[in-house]
């Protein structure tokens, strides 16, 4: 990266590193590692998934005084889930700044979901190394949480769709829901996922999806609601 691109970088991002190559680090991927002998990002990412859960529950207990231990966790789970840290990711336009091996480059590594959600984690990470929390917190707050919580906050505390069903189950003594994939299609970097929803020996329903976890969300819905149309005997 040169100085440029690294100015431009961190004036999008809102704050200037001290160690320049901290900012260099936390946007090498594991295969520009491999093909240049050199480090990567996954100690930062470790580091600032940590900073980000602690950050994210604070502002959650500030937020909402009245929600207990439940709502909470879920409420976080939903703040800091995959899509919200790959929004921001986006929002920052990190894609064009990871540093890549050549498989990667070939396979649309820019804009997978999780090479952004932990490029955006190892920047969390380097910040709070180079600056400290109150640093790292801002970042967050900034770029991270306020958009997060004015998208989700009618809703945060609400389980997800595959909690949902699960309680339903609960409820009325039947046994877990299970996920089994049916079908994946299409490249790496653009697959789509089928997954079925069986209780027992009976399949409840089956969607697809860009992920694993959207197709297990999106069969989940339909799943619930065939049980509550026509639930079956316990």
């Amino acid at each position: 990266m040169t100085e440029e691109e690294r100015g431009e970088l961190e004036a999008i991002l809102g704050h200037h590193f001290q160690h320049a190559d901290s900012l260099d680090r936390a946007l090498t991927h594991r295969s520009h590692r491999q093909s240049n002998s050199g480090i990567d990002n996954e100690r930062l990412e470790f580091l600032g998934d940590r900073v980000l859960g602690l950050v994210a529950s604070e502002r959650l207990c500030h937020t909402f005084p009245e929600w207990d231990s439940g709502k909470l966790s879920k409420g976080l789970a939903r703040l800091v889930s995959a899509s919200s840290i790959h929004a921001a990711s986006k929002r920052l336009k990190l894609g064009s700044h990871l540093r890549l091996g050549p498989g990667e480059e070939k396979t649309g590594g820019r804009e997978k979901k999780r090479l952004l959600a932990d490029a955006y984690e190892a920047i969390v990470g380097a910040i709070y190394l180079d600056a400290g929390l109150a640093a790292a917190a801002s970042f967050l707050e900034r770029t991270l949480l306020t958009p997060a919580l004015a998208a989700h906050v009618e809703g945060l505390e609400r389980p997800d769709h595959k909690s949902a069903l699960q309680e339903w189950l609960q409820q009325r003594g039947l046994g877990p829901a299970e996920y089994r994939l049916h079908n994946e299609t299409g490249p790496d970097h653009q697959k789509t996922f089928e997954v079925e929803v069986w209780l027992g020996r009976q399949m409840l329903a089956g969607s697809a999806g860009r992920s694993k976890k959207e197709a297990e969300q999106a069969a989940a819905v339909l799943a619930l609601e065939a049980l509550i149309a026509a639930p079956p005997d316990a």
